[in-house]
């Protein structure tokens, strides 16, 4: 019961098989909310100090994800979408979506012709949508329902940055209208995925998130994203501010999933 309090989206543990009646101490996977469920690494135990075998799941959760996250990336082109979405877990397809989709606005705006390069993309974005929407629509089981559900989420804002950029009629990626986006690359230097932002730059920690919905992202989340990004670039605190019930937290715990961290709420009044 305190998996909870310890991790955002850690419901419970999977140890191995009782021996001989004793309670095993081999920590198999983890398992959220929504069940699902990732293996974790080899050789994990729960002995000794639980704060000592706590941070070694936590460390394992990071090592996993990752390997997951790169196992995706590499995935990603040898199948079709709809097929590759129903492989991973939902967190990895979020992250792997978002960088596959920043890499091809990179390629669009770094070719010959940039402004019908991204008119192309536009409408692969929206060819997208409709095939995920058409999955949607399907016989599917919860879980994967669920993810479908983020991914869309995300998709659509996708979607609307590229209509936006067309619009605007955006030819460099130097051009603050995508600058100014949350984007993610898979760096090689570090083997690791940043975030970037603007100039802001993080790297993604890999908290697991299970398969937990998304918010869907208006303008004015993107300009809360992009303050709170300068803020962590520079060390520095954020303070939204606004009436009662409009989305300060939750567009906080929002960025939070975006970048893979962990995040703590405390009422302190």
């Amino acid at each position: 019961p305190h998996m909870r309090k310890c991790f955002d989206a850690i419901q419970k543990l999977d140890f191995g098989d009782t021996k001989g009646g004793n309670a095993a101490s081999d920590i198999l996977a983890m398992i959220s909310p929504e069940g699902e469920r990732i293996a974790l690494g080899k050789g994990l135990k729960a002995r000794g100090n639980v704060e000592v075998w706590l941070g070694a799941v936590e460390d394992s959760m990071i090592k996993s994800l990752r390997a997951l996250t790169k196992t995706a990336i590499g995935d990603y082109q040898a199948r079709p979408r709809t097929e590759w979405v129903r492989l991973h877990a939902s967190q990895v397809v979020l992250t792997v979506s978002q960088i596959f989709w920043c890499r091809d606005i990179v390629v669009a705006l770094t070719s010959a012709d940039p402004a019908a390069a991204l008119q192309a993309f536009e409408r692969k974005c929206q060819a997208q949508l409709a095939d995920l929407a058409a999955v949607s629509r399907e016989k599917i089981p919860g879980l994967f329902r669920k993810v479908l559900g983020a991914l869309i989420t995300i998709d659509v804002h996708a979607r609307d940055i590229v209509t936006g950029m067309v619009a605007a009629n955006v030819k460099s990626i130097d051009d603050f209208e995508w600058s100014k986006q949350l984007r993610y690359y898979w760096e090689e230097g570090i083997d690791d995925c940043a975030a970037y932002m603007s100039n802001s730059r993080y790297i993604y920690a890999h908290e697991y998130l299970g398969a937990s919905p998304r918010l869907v992202i208006t303008p004015l989340t993107d300009r809360c994203y992009l303050c709170l990004m300068g803020a962590l670039q520079l060390d520095l605190g954020g303070a939204p501010a606004g009436p009662a019930g409009t989305g300060k937290t939750e567009t906080t715990k929002d960025l939070a999933k975006a970048l893979g961290t962990q995040c703590v709420v405390f009422n302190c009044s």
